[in-house]
């Protein structure tokens, strides 16, 4: 896929990882959004991808912004405000409205620390798994700014509104218990046992018809924003394509007949 975003595809599961180790796996450089867009856009529009995993080469999942490029003049910060702001706007802020767009399911599997942009690109995935040596902070007023990259609105959503505002303004770090405890991720697990677990729960949900799969997560990410009548009516809608496909009628028959069933994406 590319040096920075090291892609591996095996039986409808595609495994992304961030190939930045020696500088924590930032995720505010150019080429390395490009390369992670690239990578989950494709994922998104190939059926025969049922699940993607995400994850960080080395010690950590991502510290999010190269701060040592964080002065004027240097990576998204411009002199010029207005640059400064397109350059969110043409960068970092692309993947927080990708993620939100595609219907392929998403794992975090977070092995180190997942700090700043780091921690809200793990917001962004539909599920997180920890590493019990991951560990997760909304850090940037440590550095002086506000969450660029849609952190405001992810994750409140995750863990409410008071923690995420107690995150958000102390930029403390949380542990892996700690961050169970919230709800920030539903499981941890040993460092060694991570990819093992994350894998595993990517073939149980691959397993699965991958139309439903993927119109489930369209239902449940816009039962976000919209009222209680209105995903009635998209469930409906949705429930009425799912009747009429053949992983369905497999699903039944599967069911009647007393075997596994076998589903084909059809």
């Amino acid at each position: 896929m590319s040096e920075f975003v090291l892609a591996d595809f095996s039986q409808g599961i595609l495994t992304l990882t961030l190939n930045l180790p020696e500088a924590r796996n930032p995720i505010s450089k150019p080429p390395v959004i490009d390369a992670l867009c690239t990578a989950i856009t494709e994922a998104d529009r190939n059926l025969d991808c049922r699940v993607v995993i995400l994850t960080g080469a080395g010690s950590a999942f991502s510290t999010g912004g190269d701060i040592a490029s964080m002065r004027q003049g240097g990576g998204l910060n411009d002199p010029a405000p207005t640059i400064t702001r397109r350059n969110y706007r043409n960068g970092i802020q692309r993947l927080p409205l990708l993620f939100e767009s595609i219907e392929v399911p998403v794992i975090a599997a977070v092995n180190g620390p997942a700090i700043g942009a780091g921690c809200d690109l793990a917001c962004m995935c539909d599920i997180r798994i920890a590493a019990d040596t991951a560990k997760f902070a909304e850090s940037f007023v440590k550095m002086g700014i506000v969450p660029g990259d849609g952190g405001a609105w992810l994750l409140p959503r995750i863990v409410g509104w008071s923690k995420a505002s107690e995150m958000a303004f102390t930029g403390d770090l949380l542990d892996a218990a700690q961050a169970l405890a919230c709800g920030l991720v539903s499981r941890v697990v040993p460092a060694a046992a991570l990819a093992g677990e994350a894998r595993a729960l990517a073939e149980r949900i691959a397993a699965n018809p991958p139309h439903a799969v993927r119109m489930t997560k369209r239902l449940i990410r816009e039962s976000r924003l919209a009222s209680l009548s209105a995903i009635l009516e998209a469930s409906a809608a949705a429930q009425a394509l799912c009747h009429t496909t053949r992983d369905h009628a497999e699903a039944v028959n599967a069911f009647l007949e007393k075997r596994p069933p076998v589903f084909t994406g059809q």
